[in-house]
């Protein structure tokens, strides 16, 4: 029976980091798409009108679905009920539908056309949404932001579905082994979409010397139809598994309403669940505006047209250097030999160093916002392995909060004081953006593998829908109240590259305390309860 096991793929540490890595391609295809409009902010003024309000309302309605019709919460029901495997190839299905969509919405096709005259004839009043103010469209919205927040809509509904069963994939894969490891591992990895984003969104907006945004929506729908290649891999990698182990898909465990009881009557879950809404509110709808944040606090000289540093193949090289720093980086922490794995750091260090100084000369903010994942890719792996080996995930998150923080409060209020500093300016910035991700390193690595300590194992994949439904929650509104923070508090028909972000970056500080308070508490009620939260996953 013993050696029957040993034959598995999941006893197999390859075969393991073989799934690991196709789920961790998929949501690396997704973060990219995500953010997609992201580092063009202030081409999507210029370019189709759309203000902060707008821009805020469409990036809003990714996780609109998700929250008011609950959609998150029968992903979970499905998930539980039809497996990983399915769910997985589903939701990818979704996203590169809602993927397609928005890319026709901002393409040259849609304007002028039939189309375009009903979107700015109706979705004006929404009854009852309107009313109750959390309507995704509103009087006045550009037609082409309503049919781009329709598309991402249906991609929030895949992509959020993807993120609750990559967890539960990656619990049946490696559950009783590494798995604050691979979860911490999965997300550093994924989170290279955000800097391939920021690097090449911009990039194929202004290819060939002419802004077309949808150039850069169209890149992200390609990913995303190889992110529906990878699930349909995993597919088949899955199937096999169980059928070596005998273990029935999770469809033949039956879900119970009276299970979503169980779970929100745990107060330990209630209080990991608001820890994630608070953490992941104050990062993303972020993500969403801090190349504009950073175009408005810095003083950016564009190089000369003729100039290396002004050419696509900088970008190219740049980007490469960035793979570097992360693939070192991440090597390092496999290395059992102390003389490999400080020379893989070393590497990755002069690597980091040598990309920082190629955005300072490109002089544009996405290249400098596209370090933020690079320290957490390196320091998430090493946490995961700490937490797996040690514990202290409670701790991890409070300490993630006061990085939180004090990064917010430093672009409110110290980069601002640097914009007459060119290189001074850049190295605060960069400073900021490097601690800010290894902040958000240590939500995966300690608070996702914290949760199968809290609830049974049958209903871990409603309990993550559940989180992941009160996170977007947060995800929905934050991006929506930040576009009307910065109209409300900028002078009307200001240049997209002359807001002030003071009031939007405090209020994500904020968010920040609250998430200390409840971290502190978290940490009490696992003592007085003895969840674990503070023991290692490896017993």
């Amino acid at each position: 029976m013993t050696q029957a096991i040993q034959k598995t793929l999941r006893d197999s540490a390859a075969m393991r980091w073989t799934a690991l890595l196709l789920l961790a391609l998929a949501m690396f295809c997704s973060y990219i798409f995500m953010d997609i409009l992201s580092p063009i902010k202030d081409l999507m003024q210029e370019t189709r009108g759309w203000d902060s309000t707008a821009f805020g309302t469409m990036q809003g309605a990714e996780v609109f679905l998700n929250v008011f019709a609950f959609f998150l919460i029968f992903a979970g029901i499905i998930l539980d009920k039809m497996g990983v495997r399915f769910t997985m190839v589903l939701s990818a299905a979704v996203m590169f539908i809602g993927a397609c969509i928005k890319w026709y919405a901002v393409s040259e096709g849609f304007m002028g056309s039939g189309l375009e005259q009903w979107f700015n004839n109706n979705l004006n009043y929404i009854p009852l949404f309107d009313e109750l103010g959390v309507s995704p469209f509103y009087q006045g919205m550009p037609a082409s932001a309503k049919f781009a927040a329709c598309g991402f809509m249906v991609f929030g509904c895949g992509c959020e579905m993807a993120g609750i069963t990559v967890s539960r994939g990656i619990v049946k894969w490696f559950k009783g082994r590494e798995m604050a490891l691979a979860m911490g591992s999965e997300m550093a990895l994924a989170r290279l979409g955000v800097a391939t984003c920021m690097i090449f969104s911009p990039f194929f907006a202004r290819l060939g010397g002419e802004i077309s945004v949808s150039r850069s929506v169209a890149f992200g729908v390609v990913l995303m139809c190889i992110a529906l290649i990878m699930t349909i891999v995993y597919f088949f990698m899955d199937q096999k598994l169980d059928a070596q182990t005998g273990e029935a898909e999770e469809k033949d465990d039956p879900f119970k309403v009276s299970d979503i009881g169980k779970i929100l009557s745990d107060s330990g879950f209630w209080l990991v669940a608001l820890l994630c809404v608070l953490y992941y509110s104050a990062i993303f709808p972020f993500q969403k505006y801090a190349v504009n944040m950073l175009q408005c606090n810095l003083t950016l000289t564009e190089p000369a047209g003729d100039s290396f540093w002004a050419s696509p193949s900088v970008i190219i090289v740049q980007y490469v250097i960035m793979l570097l720093v992360a693939a070192t980086g991440f090597a390092s922490n496999f290395q059992k030999k102390a003389n490999l794995r400080y020379t893989l750091l070393g590497i990755s260090v002069l690597a980091l160093i040598t990309y920082c100084y190629m955005g300072f000369m490109r002089q544009t903010a996405e290249s400098i916002f596209a370090v933020f994942p690079l320290l957490a890719v390196l320091i998430t792996p090493i946490l995961g392995n700490y937490m797996d080996n040690h514990g202290k995930a409670v701790s991890m998150l409070i300490l993630g909060s006061l990085l939180l923080i004090g990064c917010h409060l430093t672009f409110a209020f110290v980069l601002p004081l640097f914009k007459d500093s060119v290189v001074g300016g850049v190295i605060v910035a960069y400073a900021t953006i490097l601690v800010l991700g290894a902040s958000f390193s240590l939500v995966p690595a300690s608070l996702w593998p914290s949760v199968p300590k809290l609830v049974d194992a049958k209903v871990i994949g409603s309990a993550y829908a559940l989180i992941f439904w009160i996170q977007n929650i947060g995800l929905w509104l934050f991006p929506l109240l930040i576009g009307k923070v910065l109209d409300a508090t900028n002078p009307a028909g200001v240049s997209a590259t002359e807001l002030n972000y003071t009031a939007p970056l405090v209020m994500l500080a904020c968010l920040g305390v609250a998430a200390l308070v409840l971290g502190f508490i978290l940490k009490a009620v696992d003592k007085k309860k003895g969840l674990g939260l503070e023991e290692p996953n490896i017993q």
